[in-house]
This record gives C-alpha cells, sequence and structure tokens, in this order.
C-alpha cells in the first residue's frame, strides 16, 4: 500500500484530474453554448454564457496554472527533463491552446454582455454578436485538436528528437 501513495503517483492524480478538467469543462462549455445559440433567445443565451464564464473562471482557469506545476513536478520526481521531446512538444501545444483560449475568455464575456443588452431592450442578437459566435466557434477547434494531441504524447510518449 505504502507504494500506492508516493508523491509520484499523487502528482500523477493531480496532472489526470486537471486535464480531465481542462478537457471536460471546454467540451461542456462548447456544448452548452452551441446549444443555447441555436435558440437565438438573448435570455437563454446571457444566462448560459454567464453560467460559461463563471465555469471558465473556476474551473478552466484553476486547471490551467496547476496544470504545468503538477506536470512540471511529476516530470521532475521522474527525471525526465523538459527539454525531451514529447514533453516539450506538449507544452508547445499547451501553448497554443492558450493562444486561442485567451480570445475565447474574451469573447464569451463580450457574448454574454451583448446577449444581456438584446434581452434587456427587448432586441434580437445583433449582427455583432454572431460574429463574435462565429469567432468563438472557430477558435474552439486547434485548442480541442492541441488538447488531443497532448493527451497522445502524454500517453504515448514517444521519441522525439527536437533538440539533440
Amino acid at each position: 500500500m505504502d507504494g500506492l501513495l508516493n508523491i509520484e503517483n499523487i502528482l500523477l492524480l493531480l496532472h489526470v484530474i486537471g486535464a480531465t478538467v481542462l478537457f471536460g469543462t471546454g467540451a461542456g462549455i462548447a456544448f452548452f453554448m452551441v446549444i443555447a445559440r441555436g435558440t437565438e433567445d438573448p435570455k437563454l443565451i446571457a444566462h448560459t454564457a454567464n453560467t460559461v464564464v463563471l465555469a471558465d473562471t473556476v474551473f478552466t482557469a484553476t486547471a490551467v496554472v496547476l496544470q504545468p506545476i503538477t506536470g512540471y513536478l511529476l516530470a521532475s520526481r521522474i527525471g525526465w527533463p523538459m527539454t525531451e521531446g514529447w514533453i516539450a512538444l506538449s507544452l508547445i501545444l499547451y501553448v497554443v491552446t492558450g493562444l486561442f483560449w485567451l480570445p475565447v475568455v474574451w469573447i464569451q464575456i463580450r457574448l454574454r454582455d451583448i446577449a444581456r443588452a438584446a434581452d434587456a431592450n427587448s432586441q434580437p442578437l445583433p449582427a455583432i454578436w454572431f460574429r463574435l459566435y462565429r469567432i468563438w466557434f472557430a477558435c474552439g477547434f486547434p485548442a480541442f485538436f492541441a488538447v488531443i494531441g497532448i493527451f497522445f504524447l502524454m500517453l504515448t510518449k514517444p521519441d522525439i528528437s527536437l533538440f539533440q
């Protein structure tokens, strides 16, 4: 039993939980926003977008901060250098994910605020809402596939020579 509760296993568990939270929250947010958008109901969209912004703040942002910390500590304990090819490529993909996630956070807030204003004025959603939504939707694809790539690299740990 002592071998099960070593620091590497605890770090690995925390790292997997963080990855699950990042992926699951992202997929859930995307699903609920797409379903809400289909209604074109500003009140429903504003409510959904408010929940999405809250979920991104509480879950995604927390995991975004903790994920590299648990990854670094785990790699250090095991003895993997950060320049190991699959780790370096995972970090690059993590940055790519972040480059698409940061504008999405801002866009979600704007989508929520625009929908709130439309609801308060009993107006339909304006054209800017739909333009921002298309950008938000498009940003999800590279981030999604980058995370899938990270999962693949973490599970297979392929021998990749980036720095040799």
